[in-house]
């Protein structure tokens, strides 16, 4: 098969941390937008979600994260480290 050069512009800084988290999954950044790109084309769509976020969703995530503070800091768990607080999202996952 043919081979076809595909050039595009990004960050540097994003580039150099999208090339870090390849290198983790064992390839290269050639590799991972081939990868993406037969993804979009079995699939015919983009394989994830994309979506804008609004000032009004920034401001009801604000406000929750507000209401959850006051609520741990109420029960006196507001010194929560991040594997507790990971664990505690994974058990609201699971329903436990």
């Amino acid at each position: 098969m043919a081979q076809a050069t595909f050039s595009i512009r990004m960050d540097e800084a994003l580039k150099h941390q999208f090339d870090e988290l390849c290198a983790d999954f064992g390839m290269n950044a050639t590799t991972a937008f081939n990868v993406f790109a037969k993804a979009v084309v079995r699939e015919k769509k983009i394989p994830f979600e994309i979506q804008a976020t609004n000032e009004l969703t920034r401001a009801d995530g604000l406000q929750a994260f507000l209401a959850m503070r006051a609520e741990a800091q109420a029960a006196g768990i507001q010194d929560l480290s991040l594997d507790e607080i990971n664990d505690e999202i994974n058990k609201t996952r699971r329903g436990e």
